[in-house]
């Protein structure tokens, strides 16, 4: 008979490809996890490894017991916290990952509200983002995953969510960031006042950053960059790249360059020494929280969705434009 925690041992040894790294992953003994696998293997009558000399692999056996068990181990996640819930023996646990935005200001209020209502349940947190992210819900290394995709671009077959429970939690904006005094900002906060003929509402297109020099955010977020500015007409001049908000900002405060980040990102970072210039027409990313089917059923799981579906109805805030 298969056992679950012979399972969770052959998905680690697969990630980590030794045995000794899926037992410093696990938190046991490398002898721990040769003794477990060996169980397995007779439990399954057949090799799952090949072991080699300098490498370790699957077998076409362990290949398919590997893809199985990410679903196995999710579902009986479900059904342990379900029953601990109806029993009354315990609140629960959720495990929860977020892209960096995500986890500083969505969550935090999410998990202050799960904690003040439920506070026999555990919720952790770890950053990853989206496609990783997906990929962590689906392997079983997590119960609710934030994640977002442009509704600009085609999505993907490979990002498709359609095996996940989708929940919407908002919309988000892109803006552009410029140094404080751009030409584009001020003319953008005129027109936003109503000053002079011909006032607009503020917006500037892509297209009339397509001398500047450009910083770019996540790999994502990168290629989402050079798309949208490449159907403007342009390829955009990309001098520096980096994840980290706070960073882009200081380059650009800096006279580095223009960028364009999600409002959302904007709430959490200081913008002293920029100006954010609503873009024209709206570039948008849709929010969401995602978990497996069987795990919406957890009662933990469904609280905390609940809980991060209010918060999504405070965020972002609006923000003036060349502000």
């Amino acid at each position: 008979m298969l056992e679950a925690r012979h399972l969770r041992v052959l998905r680690a040894v697969a990630r980590t490809g030794s045995f000794s790294a899926a037992a410093r992953e696990l938190g046991c003994t490398q002898p721990a996890v040769s003794q477990q696998m060996k169980a397995l293997e007779t439990a399954a009558g057949t090799p799952l490894l090949v072991r080699g000399a300098r490498e370790m692999r699957l077998t076409e056996a362990g290949d398919a017991l590997v893809r199985h068990a990410a679903g196995i181990l999710a579902g009986l996640t479900a059904a342990e916290e379900e029953v601990a819930a109806i029993a009354g023996l315990r609140a629960g646990r959720v495990r929860l990952t977020s892209f960096p935005s995500g986890s500083s200001t969505l969550v935090p209020g999410a998990l202050a509200d799960m904690r003040a209502h439920h506070p026999g349940t555990k919720v952790s947190l770890v950053e990853a983002e989206p496609p990783r992210s997906v990929d962590l819900l689906r392997a079983g290394d997590c119960d609710i995953t934030l994640a977002f995709r442009y509704v600009d671009l085609p999505t993907p077959a490979e990002e498709s969510w359609d095996d996940l429970v989708v929940r919407p939690l908002l919309t988000d904006r892109l803006a552009a960031v410029v140094p404080s005094g751009h030409p584009l900002a001020v003319r953008a906060g005129r027109e936003a006042r109503g000053g002079g003929p011909g006032a607009g509402d503020g917006g500037v297109a892509i297209g009339e950053f397509a001398g500047e020099q450009w910083i770019a955010g996540c790999p994502r977020c990168r290629r989402h960059l050079v798309e949208l500015c490449e159907r403007a007409g342009f390829t955009p001049r990309i001098d520096f790249a980096t994840d980290d908000y706070p960073a882009v900002v200081g380059l650009v405060a800096a006279g580095l360059g223009v960028a364009a980040l999600p409002e959302l990102a904007l709430e959490s970072v200081t913008t002293k020494g920029v100006a954010v210039v609503r873009l024209r027409p709206a570039v948008e990313r849709e929010v969401v929280a995602l978990t497996l089917p069987d795990l919406a059923q957890v009662p933990a799981v469904d609280m905390m969705l609940a809980r991060l579906a209010r918060a999504g109805l405070r965020w972002p805030r609006p923000r003036a434009a060349g502000r």
